[in-house]
């Protein structure tokens, strides 16, 4: 990867209107390029409606639109102008009405889509087989840029070791996290610092701030840290950009500040034999409050 800006854009979205929010983004992705120099923008996840939006899938579905579609061409066009990479997350379309990914949306310099990623961890409530709107994604990619090698995942994903561990050892150096998360802080912080510092990537995490469609409440604090767990950049809890410099050779030293040098790799480090049963059905020994059935 080359040395370059990130930046995450911390906003508000008006709940359920597409356009306002997809006009709100082009500013402050504006915003982010002239006052930050930054070469990849990140928004939150659910930009253009908010996360809970009080719909039926099908309802849903009549308000986005595929990608490329309404949801996404001034953003493309804005990203094209400003020669910039952007993480654009929102509801979109799939084939049949009623059939709707939570996803993020990779916008390159030229204004062309460079990859789609899909939620492949809804939350319990989120899941349409658990009585949700939304569909399971089943691709987890990384894409090649001219910055470098960028994996994706949204909110609840961050939860789960696995998929940015599989990012990882398909070569990403950059993790986006686009989420809407509304838990608390410590749980924000813990999971993005431990993603990076397991997987050694850059984790750059942008959280929505304010209420959606449902009274739910995105607490902001979005944040990039490093492949050694040092936060770059935190926002607070209240509309913002942050922004920090990615460095090519940041697994020199073992912690900032420090000229001991790194030993470990925690991708070459592992014990793959180890792991065989990692991919058995399991639940937690301890009970949830609530569990969603799933049909």
């Amino acid at each position: 990867m080359k040395e370059f800006v990130a930046a995450c854009v911390q906003i508000a979205i008006t709940p359920n209107d597409v356009q306002a929010n997809v006009d709100k983004g082009g500013i402050w992705l504006k915003r982010a390029v002239e006052e930050y120099d930054a070469e990849l923008v990140v928004f939150p996840e659910t930009v253009t409606t908010g996360y809970e939006p009080g719909l039926q899938a099908e309802d849903l579905w009549d308000l986005v639109d595929e990608a490329p579609g309404h949801i996404t061409l001034e953003i493309q066009a804005a990203a094209k102008e400003l020669g910039v990479y952007v993480v654009w997350p929102s509801y979109r379309r799939g084939e049949v009405r009623g059939e709707v990914y939570n996803s993020a949306i990779l916008i390159g310099p030229n204004g062309e889509i460079v990859g789609i990623y899909d939620k492949t961890h809804p939350a319990p409530w989120e899941r349409r087989d658990g009585g949700g709107w939304v569909e399971v994604g089943q691709r987890a990619d990384v894409f090649k840029t001219d910055l470098g090698d960028i994996g994706m995942i949204i909110c609840y994903d961050g939860d789960f070791p696995e998929l940015s561990r599989l990012l990882a050892v398909k070569g990403a150096e950059i993790i986006i996290r686009a989420s809407a998360l509304q838990r608390s802080f410590d749980i924000w912080y813990i999971t993005n610092a431990a993603r990076a510092y397991d997987n050694h990537v850059y984790v750059v995490a942008s959280n929505l701030v304010g209420p959606d469609a449902s009274d739910n409440y995105g607490f902001g604090h979005s944040m990039i840290v490093n492949p050694i767990a040092w936060r770059l950049a935190q926002a607070r809890g209240t509309e913002e950009i942050i922004a920090a410099k990615l460095d090519p050779d940041p697994m020199r030293y073992i912690t900032w500040g420090s000229k001991s040098l790194q030993t470990f790799d925690h991708l070459e480090d592992r014990n793959l034999e180890l792991y065989e049963q990692i991919l058995e059905e399991a639940r937690s020994r301890f009970e949830p409050g609530k569990r969603f059935p799933r049909e």
